[in-house]
């Protein structure tokens, strides 16, 4: 049952090494101001996540939810390939602009206190 668990990581538990190899998980965090870089012609996106200690970029080949800008809560979910760069196969964000994901307010206020939220944490 606990193959199937997308587990929830923050940028900062990222960076630290708590990744599991090999194994899609959920990501989230703000969406850093002035890092998102569209590859021209194509609908590969790169941009940097943060939970306001630590930042990744995240690399996206898809459509983005209509809402998605810089500043915003989102998840991205996926793997972590081997030189750091979070490959997402889906990036989520909620419709209202004041919501933000549960796992994400978490892991930001976490950051916040000095504390790293738990793993495993499947955000339920």
């Amino acid at each position: 049952m606990g193959e199937n668990m997308l587990y929830f990581f923050s940028p900062t538990q990222v960076k630290a090494g708590e990744v599991p190899a090999n194994r899609q998980i959920r990501v989230g965090g703000l969406v850093v101001d002035g890092s998102i870089r569209r590859d021209e012609g194509s609908l590969t996106v790169e941009f940097d996540l943060t939970d306001n200690l630590q930042v990744i970029t995240v690399h996206f080949d898809g459509i983005l939810p209509d809402l998605f800008r810089e500043g915003q809560g989102i998840v991205a979910i996926g793997q972590l390939n081997s030189t750091g760069i979070f490959d997402a196969d889906e990036v989520l964000a909620k419709h209202d602009e004041n919501y933000m994901p549960p796992e994400v307010a978490d892991a930001l206020k976490a950051a916040q206190d000095g504390t790293v939220v738990p793993f495993p944490h499947s955000g339920e």
